[in-house]
């Protein structure tokens, strides 16, 4: 998902993205289904489905009618009309606070790691509400910016320390579970659940997890910028947040809070 009112916050690069982001999107993205559960042969509309990660999982889990994705990145929907798995999917380039469809359209919408990202949440939250007919689904799930959930925290974390300033989202606490139920509640959805997902993914190498988490736009500009001594300090301070594995791999953990609900009717 690209937020387009903060242009220093684009993903245009699907690849850098799956290599940054799809991995994490997909570890938690599994535990997510598991947990709503859907039915099969639904339409679903994925919104800010960026390069189709998530999307992919719909399509290879869910046994859906249809998937329609939709992002504002034409980088993104490039990489993610070129994914094998997701040859069902149509993908729309949109805005997820004006979707491009009627009401009532499908069966079950999906925000995967975006609400943040929604200029204006409560408008993201109420287009996907209006799209899916009553006794449909309503979900999403979104790192914990706030509580140190973020994949990329150690990076971040000691950026900050070093008196860097990376860009965040635009609305990091909408991804608190407090926050994810008001908007539901705010949007008319009833039967509201939430829970939270914990992943761990493991790198091969420190470089492995170090190229992985500085290859998007996130942090990779402050990155690029430093002096070779200044980089090295960093790196030597993010290792400390790492895991050991055996054989040089390291891991880290991440959390993510999840919601579902349903269109009355």
């Amino acid at each position: 998902m690209t937020d387009t009112s903060n242009p220093s916050i684009r993903f245009n690069d699907g690849a850098a993205y799956e290599r940054m982001m799809g991995v994490w999107s997909r570890l938690a993205g599994e535990t997510f289904l598991d947990w709503i559960a859907p039915k099969q042969d639904l339409a679903w509309i994925d919104v800010g489905c960026g390069n189709g990660a998530f999307t992919e999982l719909i399509v290879q889990r869910c046994a859906p009618r249809a998937v329609n994705g939709v992002d504002p990145s034409d980088g993104q929907l490039d990489y993610a009309r070129k994914r094998p798995g997701t040859q069902i999917a149509t993908y729309h380039q949109g805005d997820a606070m004006a979707l491009p469809f009627g009401d009532k359209a499908f069966d079950a919408a999906v925000m995967a790691l975006v609400i943040f990202f929604v200029p204006e949440p409560p408008r993201g939250v109420a287009e996907m509400a209006r799209v899916v007919k009553p006794g449909g689904l309503v979900s999403a799930y979104a790192w914990d910016m706030d509580g140190g959930g973020f994949p990329l925290q150690p990076v971040m974390r000691e950026l900050r320390a070093m008196g860097f300033v990376p860009q965040p989202p635009p609305h990091p606490d909408a991804s608190r579970t407090e926050n994810l139920i008001a908007l539901w509640q705010g949007a008319g959805l009833s039967d509201i659940a939430t829970r939270r997902i914990d992943v761990t993914r493991r790198f091969e190498s420190f470089e492995d997890f170090w190229a992985a988490s500085t290859s998007g736009s996130t942090v990779k500009p402050a990155v690029a910028a430093m002096a070779p001594d200044i980089l090295a300090e960093l790196q030597h301070r993010v290792r400390a947040h790492l895991k050991e594995q055996s054989g040089g791999a390291v891991s880290y953990d991440a959390f993510a809070n999840a919601i579902q609900g349903r269109v009355p009717g």
